[in-house]
């Protein structure tokens, strides 16, 4: 892998969705890690196809949005490459996504399953503190968080952060009117996902 910055990558995956929801939100919290946890981030976060190489570039990439995703064969298989080599995708869904991702995750690893993360994992202790695990954010069906995570061996390679919305909460202010404190917790959260990739 080339990881030349730390740098961080939207993928625009097939099927529909909007996987370009959420305008603000990755700039916001590259800003906040930058200034809080030492990160060197670049500012404005690319977009990169899920079969281009371009995405062996990205030692971060994230994925959000409302509804259908699809992926083709190739696409699953550079997924698997890349993650396989290093990488590492975040998946946020902005409501609406779980049903139609899950099947595709398969595609990627067919002999691997999502394992929900318990709120003693580290990714939650540092470098802020959430003793409940992962915050909820913007409530929709009244179901708790939870963060669900692929390994390869100990590392974790996918995380999927559902039911919480943390990407609306890394927003603009004006965008949700969410109050200052659930907008610093998902700022803090996600702050804690970039920590666990860049600087552990």
């Amino acid at each position: 892998m080339r990881l030349l910055s730390q740098d961080i990558a939207v993928i625009q995956y097939g099927g529909g969705g909007d996987w370009y929801s959420n305008p603000t939100a990755l700039p916001n919290l590259i800003t906040f890690c930058n200034d809080h946890i030492n990160t060197t981030i670049s500012k404005k976060p690319k977009v990169v196809q899920p079969n281009s190489l371009d995405l062996f570039d990205y030692p971060f990439v994230h994925m959000t949005g409302h509804g259908n995703v699809f992926f083709t064969d190739e696409d699953a298989d550079n997924l698997r490459n890349y993650l396989l080599s290093g990488g590492f995708l975040h998946i946020d869904d902005n409501y609406g996504m779980d049903p139609y991702l899950r099947k595709e995750l398969v595609k990627i690893f067919p002999n691997k399953k999502l394992i929900e993360l318990s709120k003693d994992h580290s990714l939650f202790k540092q470098p802020y503190p959430f003793a409940l695990g992962l915050p909820k954010i913007h409530e929709h069906n009244r179901n708790k968080p939870q963060a669900f995570a692929i390994y390869v061996e100990e590392r974790i390679v996918l995380l999927y952060t559902f039911e919480s919305d943390l990407g609306d909460g890394w927003e603009n202010s004006e965008v949700h009117n969410d109050p200052p404190e659930i907008r610093l917790k998902a700022l803090q959260m996600g702050a804690n996902i970039i920590n666990y990739v860049f600087l552990n």
